[in-house]
C-alpha cells in the first residue's frame, strides 16, 4: 500500500489508479470493514487524526478531483462524507523520499512523464499534508526510519 504524500497530479495513470484503490482500501480499513492492512505503517498517520475517515475521505476527494480532470470516472460514491479536516503533518524528507521513489517509477512506467518532472525541485505535497522540516517518516519501510 503507498498512500502518497505527494500530490496526485505527479502521478502516471498506473499510479493515480493504484492510488484510488489502495486508498479505498485504507477507507475499509478506517471503518472496520476489513481484517487485512489494519496495521499497514501507512495508515498510522491517518490513525492519529482527531477524525480518522473524515481524513481518509478528504485525501479520496483529491485523488477523485485528479481522476475527474484527466477524464477518468471514479465513482465519487465511494467516498463518503467529505467535510474540512485539520491537515496531516507531513516532512520534507518524507516528500523528498517518496519524490525520489516515484521517480524511479515513472523512470521505467511513463518516461514522458520522467522528462516532465524530472528538474521539478520542490514537488507539491497532496493538499491534506502540510510539510515541515524533518527526516523520512519512521513508519516509511525503505528508510530505516528516521
Amino acid at each position: 500500500m503507498r498512500l502518497w504524500t505527494l500530490h496526485p497530479k505527479y502521478l502516471d495513470p498506473q499510479g493515480l489508479v493504484a492510488l484510488w484503490r489502495e486508498a479505498l482500501l485504507a477507507r475499509a480499513v478506517l471503518r472496520g470493514e476489513t481484517r487485512g492492512y489494519t496495521h499497514h505503517p501507512q495508515l498510522e498517520r491517518f490513525k492519529a487524526h482527531a477524525s480518522p475517515r473524515l481524513a481518509i475521505n478528504a485525501y479520496l476527494a483529491t485523488v477523485h478531483a485528479e481522476a475527474t480532470s484527466r477524464g477518468y470516472t471514479f465513482d465519487r460514491t465511494k467516498i463518503g462524507p467529505v467535510r474540512p479536516v485539520a491537515p496531516i503533518s507531513a516532512t520534507r524528507g518524507q516528500i523528498n523520499y517518496e519524490w525520489e521513489h516515484l521517480l524511479q517509477k515513472l523512470a521505467a512506467r511513463s518516461p514522458a512523464l520522467f522528462a516532465q518532472w524530472r528538474e521539478l525541485g520542490r514537488p507539491l505535497c497532496h493538499p491534506l499534508f502540510h510539510s515541515g522540516p524533518g527526516p523520512v517518516a519512521s513508519w516509511e519501510r525503505a528508510s530505516g526510519g528516521a
